[in-house]
């Protein structure tokens, strides 16, 4: 069957299978089924292959060639698992801010390597803000354009070292980078 007829539905619970119209194969189960837009929802096996995993699908069945119903649910199906609403609230308005922050360093001229470094210092500091150009972290430490190591300004303290740090790991990367690209290059020169 290419897509439910007339009153034709899918019990949440059931399993089945289906083709679409690029000849991938899917099969899981269903949570969710909306008659109108004729899209389901399955939970399938982990592509990542971890067990406790799942991946939910999204189908057009418009897109479909054929569909199975390999084990259908009669019973009602089990309750929903409640949502944490404050807790998805507080991630969205999270990636808002974080959203926002960037489109700030965009409009205010700073450099990629400043936006860079401020993303990477927010990984492990949350504490991390723009103040103009300048990328203050932890309200201790102060990293002004170019921001290079000399351009930090601070109290001595975690904040400071952590940031020198950061500098250091980035100018150890950059060095083996380097060194691996002029093996490669003598490598291949001695390879001619």
């Amino acid at each position: 069957m290419a897509a439910p007829g007339p009153g034709e539905y899918f019990s949440v619970g059931s399993h089945v299978a289906c083709v679409t119209c690029l000849g991938q194969r899917l099969q899981g189960e269903v949570v969710a089924f909306d008659y109108q837009s004729k899209m389901l929802t399955l939970k399938c096996a982990s592509s990542s292959g971890k067990p406790n995993l799942n991946d939910v699908i999204l189908i057009n069945l418009a897109y479909v060639s054929d569909v199975d119903i390999i084990n259908d649910r009669t019973e009602t199906p089990p309750p929903l698992a409640s949502l944490n609403v404050s807790k998805l609230a507080n991630r969205a308005r999270t990636e808002k801010e974080d959203k926002l922050s960037q489109a700030y360093a965009i409009s205010a001229g700073v450099s990629v390597e400043g936006q860079q470094l401020f993303q990477t210092i927010h990984k492990t500091i949350k504490d991390c803000k723009w103040q103009e150009k300048n990328i203050i972290v932890m309200d201790d430490v102060i990293i002004s354009p170019p921001y290079q190591v000399e351009n930090c300004k601070g109290k001595e303290g975690s904040a400071l070292s952590h940031v020198e740090k950061h500098f250091r790991d980035v100018e150890s990367q950059k060095s083996m980078q380097r060194s691996q690209a002029q093996q490669t290059q003598k490598d291949s020169t001695l390879s001619s």
